[in-house]
């Protein structure tokens, strides 16, 4: 494993007012979702139309340095009960390709049902189907992140990153 690829409590020692950017990775897209300098509040930013990899890792590293974004985190596709399936496999080798990339820190995050909780509050919002395609990647990236957000608050320096609130298989994720 790379040595930026870290446990999500490592995020703590980052500079103060670094953005984190979270990734939903599909198959035909990548959803990305940026935080506030704070790290407290994740906003869908755009999905990037997967071609091959060479071009996806190079225009996440340029988005990524373009709003001065300190670390990663990606979302772990975990089946529901949490075994990983090829869909894992394929995030893991995309990472493992990607680490050596860039020196930001790399954190998985438990990513179940987090496109499924997006197109129930799209399809409850009424959106159309079009509208629904169009975002769902990037709301299912900020959805990733804010859950990883929402830890690293109830998180203190030096925990070992495992607490009650924790949802299941969150920690496993790293």
């Amino acid at each position: 494993m790379s040595s930026n690829v870290v446990p999500l409590e490592t995020f703590l020692d980052l500079p103060d007012h670094a953005r984190l950017l979270g990734l939903d990775l599909g198959t035909k897209t990548i959803g990305l979702a940026l935080s506030d300098v704070e790290r407290q509040i994740a906003t869908p930013l755009e999905t990037i139309r997967r071609v091959k990899f060479g071009l996806d890792a190079a225009a996440l590293i340029k988005i990524a340095q373009s709003h001065a974004v300190a670390g990663l985190i990606i979302g772990l596709p975990l089946n529901m009960d949490g075994s990983e399936g090829p869909r894992v496999q394929s995030t893991r080798a995309f990472v493992r390709n990607l680490a050596p990339l860039t020196p930001l820190p790399i954190a998985y995050w438990d990513e179940r049902m987090s496109t499924m909780a997006v197109t129930r509050t799209l399809l409850f919002a009424d959106a159309s189907r079009a509208k629904r395609a169009e975002v769902v990647d990037k709301m299912a990236a900020a959805y990733i992140l804010q859950g990883a957000l929402d830890r690293l608050m109830r998180m203190e320096p030096g925990d070992a990153g495992h607490d009650d609130a924790a949802p299941d298989g969150a920690d496993a994720a790293r």
